[in-house]
């Protein structure tokens, strides 16, 4: 399965590798966070959708650049989206409050909240990710018309418990994420 993807997983974890060496904040959306709640690919993705502290979403745009990653669209402070021979990678930037949440600028004056208490552990490509829980990656398919791959990944969510919570120190104090607890 992994030649038909867009994105792999080899491609996932490096990035994921990268954001946490780097000591950042962030969170895997969209159907890979699916399929790391599920502990194993189940579809070819076009992209990873990561949501990110926006004050360090340009260093990672700049490494993504350095790896040969090139803007395709840029909607900021929405999102930024970047293509490469490798994959597709989707940047949300939100601001890390206080508690640990996100906000995530949306269109116009909509504003979308990530909580901290929302994220939970996941496996993609055998190693662990921070991803949203199951009950927040089903709330993020409404208020649209679903295609096929909203679908098969609601039909996953259908089949899954909630995923291990995701246990960091305060965002403050905090120099890189901690592991989950055993």
């Amino acid at each position: 399965m992994e030649a038909a993807c867009y994105t792999s997983a080899q491609e996932v974890a490096l990035i994921v590798d990268w954001l946490e060496q780097a000591g950042l904040t962030y969170q895997v959306n969209g159907g890979w966070a699916v399929d790391a709640l599920a502990g194993a690919q189940t579809r070819a993705h076009r992209d990873l959708d990561v949501f990110v502290d926006a004050a360090a979403a340009p260093r990672l745009l700049a490494w993504l650049g350095e790896r040969g990653y090139a803007i395709v669209e840029d909607w900021r402070p929405i999102r930024v989206e970047l293509t490469s021979a490798t994959g597709r990678v989707d940047v949300h930037p939100m601001v890390i409050q206080r508690n640990g949440d996100g906000v995530q600028q949306g269109p116009g004056e909509q504003v979308f909240v990530h909580a901290a208490a929302d994220r939970v552990v996941g496996t993609i490509g055998g190693r662990e990710v921070v991803v949203a829980s199951a009950a927040r990656l089903r709330s993020l398919r409404s208020g649209y018309a679903h295609r096929e791959v909203d679908l098969h990944d609601l039909a996953v969510l259908d089949r899954l418990g909630t995923g291990r919570p995701h246990r960091a120190a305060p965002i403050s104090s905090r120099t890189r994420p901690l592991a989950p607890p055993p």
